[in-house]
């Protein structure tokens, strides 16, 4: 029993520094060095077919479908698959990357246009 007391005692102990930094240091925000790039998806096209973002920083890409069908971001590359709803948007965050090009294309449309990312 002595063993359950000592561990209860040190995770409330452990519990109560976090919250106190927290209240110190502020919970982890977005950086502000974050990119933030915006395409549309008209007629299953991606307006514009080439985005470009700095490299070395994380990047937001905004994607705002058009059409009155869903859509799937894809990338191979960057690694990543988003579904954005028919007439709606979605973000897309993609980490930091090393200069480049890198290729995205429409799952649900692959036979319509491609585009890619170009970092700077």
């Amino acid at each position: 029993m002595p063993t359950a007391a000592k561990k209860t005692k040190w995770t409330g102990a452990v519990l109560a520094a976090a919250a106190l930094w927290l209240c110190f240091v502020g919970a982890p925000q977005v950086s502000a060095q974050t990119a933030t790039v915006e395409i549309s998806i008209k007629n299953h096209h991606f307006q514009p077919t080439t985005i470009v973002a700095p490299a070395n920083q994380p990047i937001v890409i905004r994607i705002k479908n058009l059409d009155p069908t869903p859509m799937e971001f894809e990338s191979v590359s960057l690694r990543v698959e988003k579904i954005v709803p028919a007439n709606g948007e979605a973000s897309v965050n993609i980490r930091a990357l090393a200069p480049g090009s890198y290729k995205f294309f429409d799952d649900f449309h692959q036979d319509t246009g491609n585009g890619v990312l170009v970092v700077k």
